[in-house]
């Protein structure tokens, strides 16, 4: 099973990072292939796309999102997202194409689930410069109207680059004083919060540990530590939702983040497989039946 995910996630790069390419509203063609090819992938697993459009330097910008009813629990939701779009300049095969393969094959491993809360998987559009922390980012967009709507979000998850790894002493760094305190080989993937959200943080690790075997790393940070907002977490946090980046650190780990150089022959597809399917146990786990809920992912 996790060769047949290794070529999925992939290909999924490939197409993204490699055929499309940079892609972000000044390549809106380029932009709107990205969003055909992972509504196409959704539909192809028997989902309905639902379409969130709105006009982002006046161009139709499209978050996407698809949805498994629960059925005890319905109303609580279990949000799993990651940006599409990239900066100008880079193909973005890490940052952020291998967020997106992982979405779409999460969504492939649970396509025919039956969980107790709703599992909601969704692409969010325009999470970089110039959009990011203030503009017209795809995830504030669509955490202002899920907070309109009174949706019941009992974590979100942000999949924020998940295919570079290493064994090497020295590959992985950090904002001090953290280094004292954590791996310094990059050969994690990590959990990071902000202080909010540390119990949903916890209940997500747990889980995840309790299917993967691949080695996990846990953070709950003031949102100002560098990296630690970075990313469409950060929407959901202004809403009051509690939210978990899923990252493999970026740039204290990965040199060419927001380079040309984000190619897709940078990965490592065996252990972002491995993540992967660690992140589709964990989501299962956290949507599943009443009684092994995670109690402390709820909010206060």
């Amino acid at each position: 099973m996790t060769l047949e995910l290794e070529v999925r996630l992939r290909r999924h790069v490939e197409e993204l990072a490699g055929e499309i390419g940079e892609r972000h509203v000044r390549r809106a063609q380029a932009l709107r292939a990205a969003e055909a090819y992972i509504a196409g992938e959704f539909a192809a697993l028997g989902y309905e796309v639902m379409r969130q459009t709105y006009l982002a330097e006046d161009v139709e910008s499209s978050n996407l999102e698809v949805s498994i009813p629960g059925s005890a629990q319905a109303r609580e939701i279990v949000l799993v997202g990651a940006h599409y779009d990239t900066v100008p300049g880079s193909p973005g095969a890490d940052d952020n194409a291998s967020g997106v393969a992982g979405l779409i094959e999460i969504a492939r491993a649970l396509r025919e689930t039956r969980c107790a809360r709703t599992v909601k998987l969704v692409a969010f559009v325009n999470e970089e410069p110039p959009f990011f922390y203030w503009g017209e980012m795809g995830s504030r967009v669509y955490a202002r109207a899920a907070r309109a709507r009174g949706d019941d979000i009992r974590v979100m998850l942000s999949l924020e680059m998940l295919g570079c790894y290493s064994d090497s002493a020295g590959s992985q760094d950090y904002p001090p004083p953290l280094g004292f305190f954590y791996p310094d080989a990059g050969n994690f993937i990590a959990f990071i919060s902000n202080l909010r959200s540390r119990r949903a943080l916890a209940g997500l690790v747990r889980a995840f540990r309790a299917g993967s075997d691949f080695p996990a790393e846990k953070l709950a940070s003031p949102a100002f530590v560098p990296g630690v907002s970075w990313s469409d977490q950060l929407s959901f946090w202004r809403e009051g939702y509690p939210a978990v980046m899923v990252t493999d650190t970026a740039f204290y780990r990965y040199r060419h983040y927001h380079q040309p150089t984000d190619t897709p022959d940078r990965l490592d597809y065996a252990r972002m497989a491995r993540v992967v399917e660690g992140l589709a146990s964990a989501v299962r786990t956290l949507a599943g039946d009443a009684m092994s809920l995670v109690a402390s992912l709820s909010s206060s």
